[in-house]
């Protein structure tokens, strides 16, 4: 579960930051930073805040609007589109999903606590890593749910208007279903030309 723990070892204000959606074949890649005021979290709000990838489609939309309405968390979530995925790189697009999301904070923070082990250039504050980071830290995992909430609404979206790949279900990831629709279909301007399994199609 996570704590507070590297917070605590920070001075000032805290956010944690993590990203979704870097292995999917199309859509943008989301990220989302998260400052959690720790005298004003329940008990009762940080039991709902996990890892991203251990909620269930529910729980997360459940733990992001009680965050919201609680009050005791500032976020701000941002976006690489699928241009610039393919233009500077997925990794590249990650940090700058990251950068955006932290310059997007109502209050800068003098800390962000990075879920991976590389710290994305030219960030607004310092930043450490955690591998691992939205299992141990309340703040990048709040920052987890935020970014995949935020990013499976858009493949919704996506998928009501480019029907046939399943992006509903497989939030663009490479499914049979969506290999299959590809090979069928052919790719579409959401897709990452730069990734492989579409690049082929061309």
């Amino acid at each position: 579960m996570p704590s507070f723990d590297h917070e605590a070892r920070c001075q000032g204000i805290v956010a944690g930051v993590d990203e979704a959606g870097r292995g999917p074949l199309a859509g943008p890649v989301f990220a989302a930073a998260a400052v959690i005021d720790r005298t004003r979290a329940t008990r009762r709000l940080l039991k709902l805040i996990d890892d991203s990838k251990k909620l269930t489609h529910a729980r997360r939309e459940q733990a992001c609007a009680a965050m919201i309405a609680s009050g005791a968390v500032q976020f701000a979530i941002a976006e690489a589109s699928v241009e610039e995925i393919d233009r500077i790189n997925i990794l590249q697009a990650t940090f700058l999903a990251m950068r955006r999301a932290l310059a997007a904070l109502a209050e800068p923070p003098e800390v962000a606590l990075v879920d991976g082990n590389r710290v994305p250039p030219g960030l607004v504050c310092r930043a450490e890593t955690i591998v691992g980071g939205d299992a141990h830290s309340y703040s990048i995992a709040a920052a987890s749910i935020f970014a995949k909430v935020a990013r499976d609404r858009h493949m919704d979206v996506l998928a009501a208007a480019f029907p046939g790949y399943g992006w509903e279900r497989n939030r663009g990831y490479g499914s049979a279903q969506h290999l299959k629709a590809l090979e069928l279909l052919g790719p579409t301007p959401h897709h990452r030309m730069s990734f492989a399994p579409v690049s082929r199609l061309r």
